[in-house]
């Protein structure tokens, strides 16, 4: 409770005056009586209006989005306001477990030094589960894949690889875990032939993938566990429209809080530059 309302409190329950009361509290009286002039009627209506269309970002995001639309507003205003308006987003609270010190996860230095690779599982209306398989940049952290199925066996796998790379260019290395379409004879053999390095991380430790591991919570976070998948094309197109939206849209936090795409386009700008001056 702030020295205020408690004097407030002292003067509505004990019939004190409001000299007495801030002498006890040792408040001055015109810091007692001083009201604020600013109205934040507006701003709050945005903020209310940004957590709707984002329910899962928080204040600080939110408050990227309101830099993007021009307001000058620093966080602990935009804090007072997303509190005040009851927007917390409830987080799971995590068991805190002693853990062996994991291997450093590799010091990506470009585009295209290690693509991350993994599998996030949901269910549609129906029942009937379905696969996301996610092909993540580490150092732009852009999604350049999203495939939705309802199974993935490594040809598969390799496909949608293949057409990421006529696109991208081919990566130094991926990232992945011991999955079977990862280390299944055609797999193996693609990665030999195409001469990319293969990094898998020691069974049970998704945090020497982190990359990937983080984009997938943030797909199962901000769309999977708030979207209703009548049917697998519905899931198809819901997932595709959430990829333009993080790749194009969501500011990134290890980015600087730029999109991936942005942070992608200035880095090959700054190469472009780069090279011309030699």
């Amino acid at each position: 409770m702030s020295r205020r309302a408690a004097a407030s409190y002292l003067q509505e329950s004990y019939a004190v005056g409001q000299r007495r009361a801030c002498e006890l509290l040792a408040i001055a009286r015109s810091s007692f009586r001083y009201r604020s002039r600013r109205r934040d009627d507006e701003l709050r209506e945005l903020l209310v209006l940004l957590a709707w269309q984002q329910p899962r970002y928080g204040y600080r995001r939110l408050m990227v989005l309101l830099w993007w639309q021009g307001w000058q507003v620093n966080h602990k205003r935009v804090f007072r306001l997303y509190h005040a308006a009851g927007l917390s987003v409830r987080r799971r609270p995590r068991k805190r477990l002693a853990r062996q010190a994991a291997p450093a996860v590799t010091i990506i230095g470009e585009i295209n030094q290690e693509w991350g690779i993994d599998f996030v599982h949901d269910v549609l209306a129906t029942g009937r589960k379905f696969r996301c398989f996610s092909v993540v940049e580490g150092y732009s952290r852009q999604c350049l894949a999203l495939e939705v199925d309802t199974s993935f066996p490594s040809r598969r796998v390799t496909r949608v690889l293949d057409q990421v790379i006529a696109e991208r260019g081919k990566p130094k290395s991926i990232r992945l875990d011991n999955g079977p379409e990862f280390t299944s004879r055609h797999f193996l053999a693609w990665a030999t032939e195409r001469q990319i390095e293969l990094r898998y991380i020691a069974p049970g430790k998704p945090v020497q993938n982190a990359r990937v591991e983080s984009f997938n919570g943030r797909l199962r976070d901000e769309c999977l566990n708030v979207s209703w998948f009548e049917n697998l094309w519905d899931a198809r197109q819901k997932i595709a429209s959430w990829r333009e939206h993080y790749n194009h849209d969501r500011p990134h936090s290890s980015l600087g809080y730029r999109t991936p795409a942005s942070f992608a386009a200035a880095v090959a700008s700054a190469a472009a530059a780069v090279k011309g001056l030699r």
